[in-house]
């Protein structure tokens, strides 16, 4: 089916409302978490996997996931991935015990891993180069809708009827979005064999499982633990490198790496996605620690920089891949800024202002990782680089998490000025290093361009010999 204006709005509306709902269930359950435990009569660090299990899952299985839907069409994957998510979603809101909750939140993650990556790609293949960029930014910019205010839509949904309401939520939407998303136009990627690679699939993807266990739970474990498993990530990364460097069809060609636009946007994103968990994790309970505001009202007060955010996806896609790398560098330095105005703030009206500039900022820069990464690629392996992207970054924000959880877990919680501030300068450090690595690399990258110009125009002034 070729695509049209219709099937295309199909294929957008499909990939909206289901990073809307994926990145609700990331962020909606945070603070449910005592109230879970008390209607599964359940406690302890058991509760934790609510939120892991599913962090995890889509981490782990999104390189995958990517490659799997260029193979065998980006929209028969993206239906089955939204009917994964929806009937998991069911099963968590019906789970009568703490095992069975965990178990549907790994499935759930599965469908996760499969829209996430897969919708992006086919948002990249039936969307024309001069439409592509909007399309993604707006899709992007519902699911910012849903990562900034998850933790208030959780607790509100929570305190009103039940945390089932959060589940219960997706499944009309999921099968909503399935319904959009089998209308749209199939594509694949005709030019690859339809071989799987397994071999590389099942060790990339234990390489994840095994980095993504030690940064979730590392903090709680021995050094030596730590290590040995970090030893066994690199080792299994190895292997997989290894073995895609001989094999006639990786689930990676390793070539893409060499792309250095992608590999650029792709590191500084994962940096701008760490500072985005930090952000949308200490400034909502610092409104209620050191501001002194309500539950309810630091949910209103963080309305600015919650819209704010969502309206960085439209903005990110009007930037031209051109200029992504610069308008990514220009994003981490003014992140840097705002965090650390946050960690200074003497008013409450300054920290708001400041809060609102970094959802901005964040969110664009966000926004851009996958925008305009799919922008320096091939179409026709759209999917492998996105799958690659979003594992990176996703990663990335278990690293944050982790990080939050390491400084601000304090006698006074993470609602204290000092556990804050820590936190946001430490993180406005990680951007600054970004921005100045990044602005490195253009500077060089340019220097380049230039020097290949001026000896291609010597060749001309002088001509042949």
């Amino acid at each position: 089916m070729t695509p049209t204006p219709a099937t295309r709005r199909w294929a957008l509306l499909a990939m909206s409302v289901g990073v809307f709902c994926v990145q609700l269930d990331a962020f909606a359950l945070n603070l449910a978490l005592p109230r879970i435990g008390r209607d599964l009569h359940a406690g302890g660090a058991g509760l934790q996997w609510v939120i892991s299990a599913y962090l995890l899952s889509t981490g782990t299985l999104m390189l995958g996931a990517g490659r799997l839907g260029d193979l065998f069409g980006r929209r028969r994957l993206l239906v089955l991935g939204l009917a994964v998510f929806g009937a998991s979603s069911l099963v968590c809101a019906l789970a009568p015990a703490l095992p069975v909750l965990v178990g549907a939140r790994v499935v759930q993650g599965a469908g996760a891993a499969l829209v996430m990556p897969v919708g992006l790609s086919l948002l990249t293949n039936v969307y024309p180069s001069d439409l592509r960029g909007r399309a993604t930014g707006r899709a992007l910019g519902i699911g910012g809708i849903a990562t900034a205010c998850g933790p208030f839509i959780g607790s509100a949904l929570t305190d009103a009827v039940s945390w089932r309401a959060v589940f219960w939520l997706n499944v009309p939407l999921a099968a909503l979005g399935a319904v959009w998303a089998s209308r749209t136009a199939e594509s694949c990627d005709t030019s690859a064999s339809r071989r799987v690679d397994w071999h590389g699939l099942a060790t990339a993807t234990a390489a994840l499982v095994a980095l993504c266990v030690v940064v979730d739970r590392g903090r709680h474990w021995r050094w030596p633990v730590v290590l040995a498993g970090l030893v066994g990530t690199a080792a299994l990364l190895a292997w997989f490198v290894r073995y895609a460097r001989v094999v006639a069809n990786p689930l990676v060609e390793l070539t893409l790496f060499r792309n250095g636009p992608y590999v650029a946007l792709t590191l500084a994103g994962a940096v701008a996605n760490t500072a985005t968990v930090m952000f949308l994790f200490v400034v909502p309970l610092t409104l209620q620690g050191q501001w002194d505001l309500s539950v309810s009202m630091a949910g209103t007060a963080f309305l600015a920089p919650a819209l704010a955010m969502a309206l960085a996806g439209p903005i990110a896609g009007r930037v031209p891949p051109p200029a992504a790398v610069r308008v990514m560098t220009i994003c981490l330095g003014a992140g840097a800024a705002v965090l650390a105005c946050l960690a200074g703030a003497s008013s409450l009206a300054g920290y708001l202002v400041a809060a609102t500039v970094g959802g901005v900022v964040l969110g664009t820069a966000n926004s851009l990782t996958l925008v305009a990464s799919q922008g320096v690629i091939r179409p026709e392996r759209a999917g492998e680089a996105s799958g690659v992207t979003k594992t990176v970054i996703t990663v990335a924000a278990g690293l944050g998490v982790a990080l939050a959880g390491a400084v601000t877990d304090q006698n006074r919680g993470v609602g204290s000025e000092a556990a804050s501030d820590t936190a946001l300068r430490i993180t406005a450090l990680g951007c600054t290093a970004a921005c100045v690595i990044l602005a490195v690399w253009l500077g060089a990258h340019e220097r380049q361009r230039r020097d290949t110009r001026l000896a291609q125009q010597q060749e001309k002034e002088t001509g042949p010999e």
